[in-house]
């Protein structure tokens, strides 16, 4: 076996297995502020595994969206709120476990008839792919073939996402800016 190819895949492994840790921890912990920097610490282990499987565009956002907006927002969420989960009694708790498996089973069936990682006999490596890198220059006019997949042939694809990113955005800012009702004070003649 290529020892190039088994320090890639364990470094893979770890990777995953650094993500698996910490969103058992995730789960166990109760400080939110901790939870919190544990989502910020997945979210930058999911985007250097992105990296080393080379796709360093969903990587950076990845970086950008989950370690960066999403961990400011949940802070600010955070100062309005408290930094203590309520304890909630555990009588859901199998029922969620049970839809958790069936929906892991499914998605683990699903993938079953996928072709391996990498194989370069894939449809996408022998349809798809070629298109894009001998064609996009031609009809694009853009030197890099990610840059003209996502801004032109899945032009309109990303203009949605960022649609729904800047609706997101726009939701968290109204939800944010609204202002606290504080009871009002007591005169001091009442005593």
């Amino acid at each position: 076996m290529n020892l190039e190819i088994l320090s890639s895949d364990l470094l893979n492994v770890a990777m995953l297995a650094f993500m698996g840790v910490t969103g058992v921890a995730i789960a166990r912990i109760r400080n939110l502020f901790a939870v919190v920097m544990l989502s910020g610490i997945y979210s930058l282990l999911g985007a250097t595994l992105y990296v080393i499987l080379d796709a360093v565009d969903v990587a950076f956002t990845e970086a950008a969206v989950g370690a960066g907006a999403s961990t400011v927002l949940m802070i600010g969420t955070l100062a309005l709120t408290s930094d203590r989960e309520k304890a909630m009694p555990n009588s859901n708790a199998w029922k969620g476990l049970i839809v958790c498996a069936l929906v892991g089973a499914a998605l683990v069936y699903g993938s079953l008839d996928m072709p391996l990682f990498g194989d370069p006999m894939a449809p996408a490596q022998q349809h798809v792919a070629p298109r894009y890198l001998n064609d996009s220059m031609a009809e694009i006019g853009l030197p890099n073939a990610v840059t003209s997949v996502l801004a032109s042939y899945r032009g309109y694809d990303t203009m949605g996402e960022v649609f729904v990113i800047f609706t997101a955005a726009c939701g968290v800012i109204c939800l944010i800016g609204r202002t606290r009702r504080r009871p009002a004070k007591k005169s001091g003649g009442d005593k």
